[in-house]
C-alpha cells in the first residue's frame, strides 16, 4: 500500500476512530489534514503527516474555508473521510427538537458539507475515495437512540446516492459501519447508560460488549485498516457499500 502523494482529510481526526483512520492513512504515506473543534487536541497528535485544522462541521463557512485552506496547503483532497459525529442516546418521548437538530447537524449535515466541499478538488484528479463513518446503527435500529439511528441511516443514503451519481468514474463512495469501538465515546456512554438504566458501570459496559457479535469491543485500528483497504489496489469495484465491522453478521 502506497498512498504517497495523496492528500486525505479526516473530520473528527483528533481522537478515537478518526485518529485511528488518520494514522493508518499516514502510515501508508498519505498527508492527512485532521479537523476538529479544539486545536489543543489536534496539536497533541499532530505529526509530520498529520496536519491540524480547526473546523466545526456544523458551520458551513468553517467547512468550506477550512477545506479551501487544506487544498491550498497540500493539494486536492483525494481521500475524504467524514467521521465527525456525536453519539447520544435519548428516547423519543424525552427528546426535544433542539436535540434532534443538533444530532442531524453534526452527523448528517456535517458529513454532507464535508463531502460537498472536498469534491471539487477531488474531481479535478483521476482518483478519489469518500469513506464515511456511519455505524451499525445505520443498518439496524439502536434501542433508545432514534435520532442517532436516523442520522446514521441518512448518512448511508447519502453515500449510496453519491455512488450512483458518479458511477463509472474513478471515485468511490462507501460507509464504514462499526459496532461498539473501544474509544472515549464508549467510556462516556458507559457512565450514561449506567445512570439511565440503574446499572453498575461494569454491567453497562457489558451491554455494549455483548452487542458486538464476537463479544469484545472493536479496536479503533481495525476501522483504520478497513479505511486503508478501501484506498488500496483492487478496491475500485467496491462502491456504494456498507462495510460492517461488528464481529459477525448483523
Amino acid at each position: 500500500m502506497d498512498l504517497s502523494g495523496k492528500h486525505a482529510l479526516v473530520t473528527g481526526g483528533g481522537t478515537g476512530i478518526g485518529l485511528a483512520i488518520a494514522n493508518a492513512l499516514a502510515a501508508a504515506g498519505a498527508d492527512v489534514t485532521i479537523t476538529g473543534r479544539r486545536m489543543e487536541v489536534l496539536q497533541s497528535v499532530a505529526t509530520d503527516h498529520l496536519h491540524p485544522l480547526v473546523m466545526d462541521v456544523t458551520q458551513t463557512d468553517q467547512v468550506f474555508d477550512g477545506v479551501d485552506a487544506a487544498v491550498a496547503a497540500r493539494g486536492p483532497i483525494q481521500i475524504c473521510v467524514p467521521n465527525a459525529g456525536i453519539a447520544e442516546g435519548r428516547s423519543l418521548h424525552k427528546m426535544d427538537l433542539d436535540f434532534w437538530r443538533r444530532t442531524m447537524a453534526t452527523n448528517l449535515d456535517g458529513a454532507m458539507l464535508t463531502i460537498q466541499a472536498c469534491l471539487p478538488s477531488m474531481l479535478g484528479t483521476d482518483w478519489g475515495r469518500v469513506i464515511a463513518v456511519s455505524s451499525i446503527a445505520g443498518v439496524r435500529g439502536l434501542k433508545g437512540a432514534p435520532a442517532y439511528t436516523a442520522s446514521k441511516h441518512g448518512l448511508i443514503g447519502l453515500i449510496r446516492g453519491l455512488s450512483e451519481d458518479y458511477m463509472g468514474k474513478p471515485y468511490t463512495f462507501n460507509a464504514l459501519c462499526p459496532g461498539y469501538v473501544d474509544t472515549e465515546i464508549v467510556t462516556r456512554n458507559t457512565a450514561d447508560i449506567a445512570t439511565r438504566a440503574g446499572l453498575s458501570e461494569e454491567d453497562a459496559l457489558n451491554t455494549m460488549v455483548r452487542a458486538n457479535r464476537h463479544k469484545r469491543l472493536i479496536n479503533a485500528d481495525e476501522i483504520g485498516a478497513a479505511a486503508v483497504w478501501l484506498c488500496g489496489a483492487g478496491s475500485g469495484s467496491v462502491n456504494g457499500q456498507t462495510i460492517e465491522i461488528a464481529g459477525g453478521q448483523v
